[in-house]
């Protein structure tokens, strides 16, 4: 995957948008105003993802491009370097498991407003 397929699927999903909250070089993609994914424009491709705290840990263990969350909570967030050891597919799950779980954490009112 390169930034444009990234961004693409992340944008694919449905209620979410992309801003620069932080700085000029870190693109967040947010569902309802929450963070589901984070990526750096300027360094080595990578993209910050939301993850079930066990299985965080689990991917980390298995594979040596998921490393604990920079700049994240640590329990609950993975950076994944995209250097090709990873399969797109894969990728695209985890992007989806993200978004699930900032889905699911959403109040009521929000979700109905997502499901329109």
């Amino acid at each position: 995957m390169n930034i444009e397929e990234i961004r693409e699927y992340c944008l694919s999903k449905k209620g979410s948008s992309e801003s620069f909250p932080f700085d000029e070089v870190t693109l967040v993609f947010k569902v309802s105003g929450k963070m589901f994914a984070l990526t750096n424009l300027e360094s080595d491709l990578s993209i910050n993802l939301k993850c079930d705290p066990e299985k965080a840990v689990e991917l980390r263990e298995h594979y040596h491009a998921v490393v604990p969350g920079y700049h994240m909570n640590k329990k609950m967030w993975n950076t994944i370097y995209i250097d090709g050891s990873i399969n797109d597919k894969l990728i695209k799950e985890w992007i989806d498991d993200s978004y699930q779980l900032i889905v699911q954490s959403l109040t009521k009112k929000q979700k109905e407003k997502l499901s329109k």
